[in-house]
């Protein structure tokens, strides 16, 4: 399994949280259940492998990301100018959310790749006026990242 189809699901698991109080640890150990997962494998290109090496970075970035809710969607409030976080569409702010979370927590992930990737998945799920909204976010939230660690690093 690629990074990038580990995105997708954690992308989707975080969608998903949306809607139950189950901890990261639940929605994900759900998830990777053999007959949920075949399930989902056929409904999906994301999950046609099953994660092994990238099970951790699955896990990892789920329970990351609800930890720092609150402090992404302060981002995403600062950043989507003239836009309260919950008129951006939950599969969009799902997908802001893991970008955010890997340029800030994952340091195998360069910010530009967090990024690309993620529009390129908002793409999958998204119109373009969506696409462009999620990149000039992105965008603003990257400058700024690179002003506050200086350019130098």
């Amino acid at each position: 399994m690629t990074r990038s189809n580990a995105r997708e699901i954690v992308a989707n698991l975080i969608y998903e949280m949306n809607f139950t109080q189950d901890s990261a640890d639940a929605v994900v150990d759900l998830t990777m259940e053999p007959v949920y997962y075949d399930t989902l494998g056929q409904e999906s290109a994301a999950y046609a492998e099953k994660p092994s090496a990238q099970l951790a970075y699955i896990r990892d970035a789920v329970r990351g990301i609800r930890e720092k809710r609150e402090e992404l969607d302060g981002y995403l409030s600062k950043y989507a100018i003239n836009w309260s976080v919950s008129r951006i569409s939950k599969v969009a702010r799902a997908i802001l959310h893991v970008a955010m979370y890997e340029a800030l927590y994952v340091d195998d992930v360069p910010v530009d790749a967090a990024i690309s990737e993620a529009v390129e998945l908002t793409r999958k799920y998204e119109d373009e006026d969506v696409v462009a909204f999620v990149n000039g976010i992105l965008g603003s939230f990257a400058r700024d990242l690179e002003k506050a660690h200086g350019s130098g690093d």
